[in-house]
């Protein structure tokens, strides 16, 4: 096999024009728990005939569960380079294709983006948070994400193929989207993988990996939260568990200067990272719930006088209807 050189590793050459590729991302992280998930995902970019082509999956869930993790286990296991693009709402269709820069010596250099430098070199794309992006920019990836597997770039004015072995996901929060996605992207972004929440056991492993340096007996305790979060119905995840448990750490370390508790530590970290409200789930889930659509509407005056409190302003209408009556 004949080596690359290091500038066909960095630069390639298209119909006359040169882009610079991107760099992939470095990677050393375990997939935990929830193998079926990640066999479903791996399915998806398996070819079963030359007539065949990959699926584009899109994963869904709550923000901090493993989106993100997934793909990177999905490369992983096919022994592929990762690239990742972070989607944002500003996000433009030559920032997810090729890229106009002004070089050094004054002339116009083409930089390709995570996406385009995976399609040329055959690795994986992962589109990070897709339902922040604005239709136009989707529109651009149309004919990369079905029979036609390849990009027009305007800037540039080159079309570019995607190799074979090029596969791409996309990942999808539960939350508010900033642009909702056209139906025909979304037919070409199947299936869809909704991602849960980890078990106990699955839990406190992902803690334990992540946080070797913390006791057993704080870890416990975060699981303990986060699973009662999960029977609740509130998106607190493994990451906010894992944040929570850093900063406690971080507070005890100052113990010198600080005294501290690991209780007062835990307590602190906990209204610090996920608000004070996080301290009765019970309280936050019901306000959810209620928050959720199924309690009467609330007016003005009820952010400032109990229901019953005389001095509230729809007691009078109230007081007029039964008079009527």
């Amino acid at each position: 096999m004949r080596r690359k050189s290091a500038e066909s590793d960095t630069h390639v050459e298209i119909e006359g024009v040169r882009l610079k590729l991107a760099s992939p991302h470095l990677d050393a992280g375990e997939w935990i728990g929830q193998q079926e998930i990640l066999h479903q995902f791996l399915a998806c970019w398996l070819v079963v005939d030359e007539k065949d082509l990959p699926l584009t999956p899109r994963s869904v869930g709550a923000p901090g569960i493993g989106k993100t993790a997934l793909g990177m286990a999905g490369s992983r296991r096919r022994e592929q380079e990762l690239y990742i693009y972070q989607c944002t709402a500003d996000t433009r269709p030559e920032d997810l294709l090729v890229t106009p820069v002004l070089a050094e010596s004054g002339k116009i250099a083409y930089h390709a983006s995570p996406l385009v430098t995976a399609m040329l070199r055959g690795g994986v794309c992962l589109l990070d948070e897709g339902n922040r992006m604005n239709e136009k920019s989707w529109a651009s990836l149309a004919p990369l994400l079905d029979h036609r597997r390849c990009v027009e770039s305007i800037v540039a004015g080159i079309t570019i193929p995607a190799q074979s072995d090029f596969r791409c996901a996309v990942t999808m929060n539960h939350d508010d989207s900033t642009y909702e996605i056209p139906d025909y992207i979304l037919s070409r972004l199947q299936p869809t993988l909704q991602l849960g929440f980890p078990s106990k056991q699955d839990e406190l492993a992902i803690l334990q990996y992540h946080l070797p340096f913390v006791e057993a007996e704080m870890l416990a305790l975060t699981v303990e939260f986060l699973q009662s979060s999960h029977e609740l119905k509130l998106d607190f995840s493994p990451r906010d568990g894992i944040n929570l448990l850093r900063y406690a750490m971080k507070r005890l370390a100052q113990t010198r200067d600080h005294p501290l508790s690991k209780d007062a530590a835990w307590r602190e970290a906990l209204m610090s990272c996920l608000g004070e409200d996080a301290l009765d789930l019970e309280a936050l889930s019901q306000r959810s719930r209620t928050l959720g659509g199924d309690a009467v509407p609330l007016g003005l005056g009820d952010f400032f006088f109990d229901p019953d409190d005389p001095l509230h302003p729809d007691r009078d209408e109230e007081e007029e209807e039964d008079g009527l009556s």
